[in-house]
């Protein structure tokens, strides 16, 4: 696309929060006067030398970042054609890359005076990542947790109620990732005077997703520090995963303005992307509609009423994503595909043999895609892929759809 979009775009949303169409603020009148509390320290955050200072200091000696840029040799042979580099992300403390973004917000509202913060979760990852902080500085942490993915993803339960978190299961609708979020929600509204709402993804109602994003662009700000000495050059293509989207935009972002570099996002495909919506592709089979605070695309009926979707992914069984997203796939910057969970379980197995390294399905999802285009790609071609998070959470997942007992 027209380098002059893109840079505009680098400005950041518009004054209501709005990526062209996509993004705004659609919330009670309740939580209005929060939101633009929030809005307002967030700005002053964002030139106080201090509070970087803080943020630096914790993602150094706390996370553990920089994150390593990880060329995955024996993966490269596999496969023939491009060179496949892996931003590992997974070897943060806790686990993934949810814990850039949770400081950031928690330094936030300790800011504004919050002792208690609350969190909806799908992998459990978002939910661990804030809890292991709110146990850092001492502050309430309430997380909500659809029952499907409480079941599926028992280990991050167990730690999360380790660090002292509360969490609450959720049983409406399919016992998911939205209708966590939505508890969440009904939670903040009925509990404005000392609650702060973590959201884990670059979605919610304005300045949620540019501020997450701003927090997560560590993660691309990195990539573009350790690819020179290693490529003395950017990437061609750089990959991610998305549900909502937040690792993702934390890669894409610092590379917007280098439109050499090629960016591709993978949706959760689930069982195929077709009429059933047995699949979390937003992008693939959805359309525009307002959902948790922002308008982007959602997998809706034809009466705009939510679907459940599916994944064999907890952190992506999400009906909708990040409106910056929808935007960037709209303007042509990004491309945007799905894989399904074959895929991603093949991805996951293919890791594990040629790396050593046991992925979570989220960042599988991104893999199985480069496996699908590296092969065909010179030999001089550099792919970077976000390995967002870790797959200890998920072998219980994966030992299911194997069928493989390791109760027994």
């Amino acid at each position: 696309m027209a380098d002059d979009l893109v840079n505009s775009y680098k400005t950041g949303p518009d004054e209501q929060g709005r990526f062209g169409i996509f993004g705004g603020r659609f919330v009670s009148e309740t939580l209005m006067p929060l939101i633009l509390d929030l809005e307002a320290e967030y700005e002053r955050a964002k030139t106080d030398p201090e509070f970087w200072a803080q943020m630096d200091d914790l993602w150094t000696h706390y996370v553990g970042r920089p994150s390593p840029l990880y060329f995955a040799e024996r993966l490269t042979e596999r496969l023939g054609g491009a060179k496949i580099y892996m931003k590992r992300d997974e070897l943060n403390h806790t686990g993934a890359h949810k814990i850039n973004n949770v400081l950031g917000q928690i330094l936030l509202a300790m800011r504004m005076g919050k002792t208690r913060i609350i969190a909806e979760t799908g992998a459990g990852q978002h939910g661990v990542a804030t809890a292991t902080v709110c146990a850092r500085f001492g502050l309430k942490c309430v997380v909500y947790m659809g029952a499907h993915d409480v079941e599926r993803q028992a280990p991050n339960v167990f730690r999360m109620r380790l660090l002292g978190a509360d969490v609450i299961p959720v049983t409406s609708g399919r016992g998911t990732l939205k209708d966590a979020m939505n508890d969440a929600l009904r939670d903040w509204v009925t509990n404005v005077r000392d609650t702060f709402y973590c959201i884990g993804t670059v979605a919610g109602p304005h300045p949620y997703p540019a501020m997450v994003r701003d927090f997560q662009s560590i993660i691309g700000k990195e990539v573009r520090e350790q690819i020179m000495p290693r490529e003395g050059r950017l990437p061609d293509t750089i990959i991610a995963a998305i549900g909502g989207g937040s690792n993702a935009m934390g890669l894409f972002y610092p590379f917007l303005d280098d439109t050499s570099v090629r960016i591709i996002g993978v949706e959760a495909g689930g069982k195929g992307v077709d009429d059933r919506m047995e699949h979390c592709a937003s992008l693939s089979g959805g359309r525009p509609g307002v959902l948790h605070g922002n308008r982007t695309y959602l997998l809706q009926d034809d009466d705009g009423q939510i679907l459940e979707g599916h994944s064999i992914s907890a952190g992506l069984d999400y009906p909708g994503i990040g409106p910056e997203h929808a935007w960037l796939n709209d303007i042509g910057r990004a491309e945007y595909v799905s894989v399904t969970d074959k895929e991603a379980l093949a991805a996951f197995q293919l890791c594990c043999e040629t790396e050593g390294i046991i992925p979570a399905l989220e960042p599988s999802h991104a893999l199985a895609h480069v496996i699908k285009i590296a092969p065909d790609l010179p030999a001089d071609h550099i792919i970077v892929m976000n390995m967002c998070g870790r797959g200890d959470k998920d072998i219980f997942t994966v030992a299911k759809h194997l069928g493989v007992d390791i109760k027994a």
